[in-house]
């Protein structure tokens, strides 16, 4: 298991990683910390390894940009000193593409896209005892649509930045991928954006499994 004993666990995103965690900070108890996949990794982690007492924050919002992470990175990371640090932002970033209209200034560049991250990252990454970055995903099997082939290539970002700061990389599109060979997308996401339970247990087991901890 990659985690150390009392380690402060802080996973932050989009909509996907807020899904109804509490305001202003995410934890302490498992209503607090939402009913997605960082709900289900705390009580994965409480479960199997209570020895460890792994301190998981969720600092999740709903509709966020890599740009939106960086105007609260200061406050929702920064300042509450995680030891480990969980990032998945992306979705809305390659969304916003194609349900943006004219709106083009919403828009963010694969560049703008690579440079936010890997700045924010390179702020916190000496202090932190590990990292986690985790690939934006679309839940459908056709690699030539348009917005699974965007998306892949924002998750070929997070992919090198991985490399590149020494983190582990959680591919969240390749989990999904396995999963459709036997379960079809609005199985586990109606919009194949938004998980229903199956689709966070998804994105859990996958978390759990890169980090060693014998899901």
């Amino acid at each position: 298991m990659k985690l150390q004993p009392h380690t402060k666990l802080l996973m932050i995103g989009d909509s996907i990683t807020d899904w109804s965690r509490a305001r202003p900070i995410g934890e302490a108890v498992l209503d607090a910390l939402g009913t997605g996949y960082v709900g289900v990794v705390n009580a994965y982690l409480t479960a199997t390894h209570p020895e460890h007492r792994i301190r998981v924050v969720n600092m999740g919002v709903s509709g966020n940009t890599v740009r939106d992470l960086a105007a609260r990175w200061s406050t929702d990371v920064v300042a509450l000193s995680p030891d480990w640090l969980s990032i998945m932002i992306g979705i809305n970033d390659v969304w916003r593409q194609f349900d943006g209209g004219l709106l083009t200034e919403q828009y963010v560049t694969l560049d703008e896209y690579a440079q936010t991250l890997d700045t924010l990252i390179s702020t916190v990454r000496p202090g932190l005892q590990g990292l986690v970055l985790m690939t934006p995903y679309f839940i459908e099997p056709n690699r030539a649509d348009p917005m699974r082939a965007l998306m892949d290539r924002y998750g070929a970002v997070v992919r090198q930045l991985a490399g590149r700061h020494g983190a582990v990389l959680v591919d969240t599109q390749a989990a999904f991928d396995q999963a459709m060979t036997h379960t079809h997308p609005l199985a586990m996401a109606p919009d194949r954006i938004h998980p229903n339970l199956v689709g966070h247990l998804v994105l859990a087991r996958a978390f759990v499994n890169a980090l060693d901890c014998g899901w």
